[in-house]
C-alpha cells in the first residue's frame, strides 16, 4: 500500500484549492485545462444500473455550463476530501460536500480520479451517483 508524503497530500489540497477557486468564478475553460480528455464519467440511472460515458473537452465544457452556470459563488459550498493514493501518480479523492441552493441544504458524495501529468495533477474520472437520467445503462463485454 502506497503511503503519500505530507508534500504529496499538500499537492492534492493545493490542486483542489485552485479547482475550487476556478469553480467559484465559473471559469469552465480553465477547469477543463485541469483535466485529461477523454474524461471518464460514471453515474447511475433511475432504474438502478450504472452508466458510463467518455466526454471530450467540448462535452465537459457544455455539461459544466449547464450544471455550474456562472460558478459556485454564493452556494456556501463546503467540502471534505479524502485522498487515497494508489501510487505516487494515481489518487482517488472521495468528497463529501454540502451546499445551499435557495435556502435548501443539499449534500453530495462523489469521487474523482486524479492522475499526475508532466504539468501536475489532472482529473480524469468523475464518479457520482444519481445524475444519469436519460443516459443508457452500462453494458458488459
Amino acid at each position: 500500500m502506497y503511503r503519500p508524503s505530507a508534500d504529496e497530500l499538500k499537492s492534492i489540497d493545493d490542486w483542489f484549492a485552485t479547482y475550487d477557486a476556478l469553480a467559484e468564478q465559473g471559469a469552465i475553460e480553465e477547469l477543463a485545462d485541469l483535466a485529461v480528455f477523454p474524461m471518464n464519467v460514471v453515474t447511475d440511472v433511475p432504474d438502478g444500473y450504472a452508466s458510463v460515458k467518455q466526454w471530450t473537452r467540448a462535452e465537459y465544457i457544455e455539461a459544466m455550463k449547464e450544471s455550474m452556470g456562472g460558478g459556485t459563488a454564493g452556494l456556501d459550498l463546503r467540502s471534505t476530501r479524502t485522498p487515497r493514493f494508489l501510487s505516487p501518480n494515481l489518487v482517488i479523492v472521495e468528497t463529501e460536500a454540502t451546499m445551499t441552493i435557495d435556502g435548501q441544504e443539499q449534500r453530495m458524495h462523489y469521487a474523482d480520479l486524479l492522475v499526475r501529468t508532466e504539468d501536475g495533477w489532472a482529473f480524469q474520472t468523475m464518479v457520482q451517483g444519481g445524475w444519469g437520467y436519460g443516459w443508457p445503462p452500462a453494458r458488459r463485454g
